[in-house]
């Protein structure tokens, strides 16, 4: 069995890091594009904004109170999956901008 080199366990180190940050930024890019624009929310949305148009033309205040609290949820709920999906995408990009600063000074040291 070989023994790791402190070069070599330093090399491990940056490409663990850099490949934590290809999948945490693959997973922020997955969230953002498919969690965003589910059909299912956008659906809610839509029947939440006819129930509030039917609840005014129909002059039923609780029906209207109770589809605005349900479309401000629907929106604060696609506005998280998005935060979410940003937040992941930009911590990967930083983790690989850090591997990579890394490597660039494991190689400048001259290890």
């Amino acid at each position: 069995m070989q023994m790791l080199t402190p070069l070599s366990l330093l090399l491990l180190i940056v490409i663990a890091i850099f490949a934590l940050g290809v999948i945490t930024f693959l997973a922020g890019v997955l969230i953002l594009s498919f969690r965003t624009g589910n059909k299912d929310i956008k659906t809610l949305a839509v029947q939440t904004a006819n129930l509030a148009q039917k609840g005014i033309a129909e002059d039923v205040a609780g029906l209207v109170g109770n589809a605005t609290n349900l479309l401000e949820a629907t929106n604060d709920l696609v506005r998280t999956s998005k935060g979410v999906g940003v937040f992941l995408s930009l911590l990967g990009i930083l983790l690989m901008a850090a591997a990579c600063w890394l490597a660039i000074q494991i190689l400048r040291s001259g290890l």
